[in-house]
């Protein structure tokens, strides 16, 4: 499988931005699909994941309430809405997909990476 994610940019704090992520390869309807994010000088970070049909998501708590994952299996693709984007947001985020969402937290359960995009949040 090849993930290639896109849709990041500069935006101002309280702006907003889609990120998608396009998979190739083989479908990825029986994956769950996860965002996670690095900084510079810091780990990489789960951001969100979804579920195989879509039907459940979670979040990291730094995200809840202003960012929404969803999936289009139809066409290999995973989202990101962001809003409410605020300076801390600012890295580079890439998507990944799972088995499932068991341990989802865990970059270890990711087999799949994208390449990453940049998003980038002035104050």
């Amino acid at each position: 499988v090849q993930l290639q994610a896109s849709g990041g940019g500069l935006v101002q704090a309280g702006g907003s931005l889609r990120l998608s992520c396009a998979a190739s390869g083989r479908p990825v309807s029986s994956y769950a699909w996860g965002w996670f994010r690095q900084a510079p000088g810091k780990e990489r970070e789960f951001v969100a994941v979804i579920s195989r049909t879509g039907a459940s998501t979670y979040y990291a708590d730094s995200v809840k309430g202003r960012f929404t994952i969803s999936r289009d299996n139809a066409r290999n693709t995973m989202y990101l809405q962001m809003n409410s984007l605020e300076p801390e947001d600012t890295a580079v985020y890439y998507c990944a997909t799972a088995p499932s969402t068991l341990e989802y937290e865990s970059l270890g359960r990711y087999d799949y990476w994208g390449q990453g995009t940049q998003v980038t949040v002035s104050s």
